[in-house]
């Protein structure tokens, strides 16, 4: 007996899917590179400031240099200095994927955070402005911006 999956088929069962989120696993983070590309999704045609803030938030908490943290992470200094000092920047997944494992939180909240997928959830949208708004660049967190902080890992961490 031979499976037949049509092209119809294929289409109804995506259409059925709708918004959920689909997963095939760590193998396929970073898939060999076959000439296609995909475009970016732009989330609000805004920048992605919240993005670029909390990571740089996580890494002081942490009492890491960019360069501390990119080896302790396992990425590049120069992608981490695009993520913190470019709002426009799009981080490589496998970078969202190592700062997500480092920083223990959920991929597809970072994922949205950076632009690279559409939200799905209007609830991020809100407390990610919040966020930024109270988030002043010092030299250590202060206890606002650690509130703050915790608020919005709070609401991340629910995107799980």
């Amino acid at each position: 007996m031979k499976l037949r999956i049509s092209k119809e088929w294929c289409t109804r069962m995506a259409e059925l899917e709708g918004d959920t989120e689909i997963g095939a696993g760590r193998l396929a983070i970073d898939p060999p590179f076959d000439g296609e590309t995909i475009p970016v999704v732009d989330r609000f045609d805004e920048p992605n400031i919240a993005f670029g803030r909390l990571n740089n938030l996580m890494r002081r908490r942490r009492g890491l240099s960019i360069e501390g943290l990119a080896m302790a992470a396992n990425v590049t200094v120069t992608e981490l200095v695009e993520i913190e000092s470019d709002v426009r920047y799009r981080p490589t997944l496998q970078t969202i994927d190592k700062l997500a494992s480092y920083f223990n939180l959920p991929r597809s909240g970072l994922m949205q955070m950076a632009g690279l997928t559409a939200s799905k959830d209007a609830r991020l949208s809100e407390p990610a402005v919040r966020y930024v708004a109270r988030a002043e660049s010092t030299a250590e967190l202060t206890p606002e911006e650690n509130a703050a902080l915790e608020g919005f890992m709070a609401v991340l961490s629910e995107q799980k």
